[in-house]
């Protein structure tokens, strides 16, 4: 069996963007990544709300990506492949961040991947960055004052993370134009993106 580890955020754990908390497993992007791939592979789902690339959080905490990565690959190895799918959160005003440094910060998390050598037999495991999608309009939503400005910026992360996968010879996917975020808090995916990402990520992971 092979093992796929997907290192996220609030997307990937499932939240709705409803505000009714956490989408069931049977809507989840990986739990239908996993009924694609079938018994062939088996997917861990690593995500959590908040998480950041490279950046400690002074207000929520616990949500820095490059601390927390490390561990979860010793713990879950050997793999076969790891996705990098984080960069939303740090578009928060709060860090005050461009999307080249948003990009250079997902690259980080490439480098410890590359680092740890948590393939098989010590090898390094295959690597897909993954550029989240655009936000949607955040006005009127709960998070605008804390996104401020962020709607311009996550449209400019593809272009920049397909430059730090070329930089790190790893393999690169770009959200936009396969998941939408939702309207209705501007951040989270509904659950038919949730599919629509499950059946991009498939044949991928597929031909590797």
């Amino acid at each position: 069996m092979k093992s796929v580890l997907c290192f996220g955020d609030s997307n990937t754990h499932g939240i709705d963007p409803t505000g009714a908390g956490r989408f069931d497993r049977s809507i989840r992007w990986t739990a239908l990544l996993q009924g694609l791939l079938g018994t062939e592979w088996h997917v861990i789902e690593e995500g959590c709300g908040g998480r950041t690339t490279v950046w400690e959080d002074p207000i929520e905490g616990s949500k820095n990506g490059a601390a927390y990565l490390v561990p979860c690959l010793n713990s879950h190895k050997p793999l076969d492949l790891v996705i990098l799918l984080l960069g939303t959160n740090d578009l928060k005003q709060r860090f005050g961040l461009g999307p080249e440094d948003i990009a250079r910060g997902a690259g980080v998390l490439v480098d410890l991947c590359l680092a740890s050598r948590a393939g098989h037999g010590g090898r390094v495991p295959e690597i897909l960055l993954v550029a989240p999608p655009p936000l949607a309009s955040l006005s009127g939503t709960p998070f605008e004052r804390m996104f401020a400005g962020a709607e311009e910026k996550s449209r400019l992360l593809g272009a920049h993370y397909e430059a730090v996968s070329r930089e790190k010879g790893c393999r690169f996917l770009d959200l936009s134009g396969v998941v939408r975020s939702s309207p209705i808090d501007g951040i989270h995916w509904e659950a038919a993106e949730h599919a629509a990402l499950a059946h991009k990520l498939a044949p991928l992971i597929q031909s590797l």
